[in-house]
């Protein structure tokens, strides 16, 4: 038995997240919803003729993107690596695609291997929205303080307990995470806010980004962060920005 390690490239916005939608008592016709582990399972057991079971770095939520997700499967299967991913991209819809396909140690989880994970949050920041980025950032026509912006957002860096920034209804989970790096970068008329960190709470990427554009357009003082991460309520804090600007671009192990 072998194990394989998938690199993942997909774009969110036809899907219901990454994770399985588990079959309900009451639904007797239950339909599977369309989901990212759904449609690669369906086309790893329609090519290798198994029970295949995989095991991902990070679920995504409904309208994420990935750019590299990483998960992880064990297989008997001994189809050399360049054919497998090849058959796999043939089968697989135009949204989602195998970027790159390893053999690993027994050992390997995608999830409890990972030491870090980087996502960007892109937003669009000019006077007219674009068509064929609609699906992909958040469109924000403010003008923006961007040294107010990267001042605050420093604040973040280290381990914090970022209760603020997690979603009220998931507030029993632990909320003490690592912040690696927080950067943001302009592009044009793009706006990049990536951040690197231990492991994320639900929603905290797309909370932390409501909150610095609040901090960009003048909404929130000089020292909001800091009083905000302090105060550990999610209340104080910006809004969710939409689903459809967040990104995995990498999984570090």
């Amino acid at each position: 038995m072998h194990n394989f390690k998938l690199e993942i490239e997909y774009d969110g916005s036809a899907y219901h997240g990454w994770q399985v939608q588990n079959k309900t008592k009451a639904s007797a016709h239950y339909q599977p919803k369309r989901t990212i582990q759904y449609v690669l399972e369906q086309v790893l057991r329609k090519l290798l003729q198994e029970n295949i079971k995989l095991i991902v770095a990070g679920r995504t939520d409904s309208g994420v993107h990935a750019l590299s997700q990483v998960a992880n499967f064990k297989s008997s299967t001994s189809m050399p690596l360049q054919r497998l991913r090849w058959a796999l991209n043939c089968l697989l819809p135009e949204d989602v695609k195998i970027t790159r396909i390893s053999k690993v140690d027994p050992g390997f989880n995608s999830r409890f291997c990972a030491k870090s994970k980087l996502y960007r949050y892109s937003i669009l920041n000019r006077k007219y929205s674009s068509p064929l980025l609609a699906s992909r950032v958040y469109f924000f026509h403010h003008p923006l303080d961007l040294g107010a912006m990267r001042k605050e957002a420093k604040v973040l860096l280290g381990r914090h307990n970022f209760k603020s920034f997690q979603a009220a209804e998931l507030r029993y989970r632990n909320p003490m995470r690592t912040i690696k790096s927080i950067r943001i970068i302009k592009d044009k008329d793009l706006l990049h806010i990536d951040i690197e960190a231990d492991s994320f709470l639900y929603n905290m990427v797309r909370n932390i980004a409501g909150t610095l554009l609040e901090i960009g357009r003048g909404r929130f003082l000089k020292g909001s962060m800091r009083k905000i991460l302090e105060a550990r309520n999610r209340k104080l804090a910006g809004p969710a920005l939409p689903a459809k600007g967040l990104c995995l671009v990498k999984v570090r192990y």
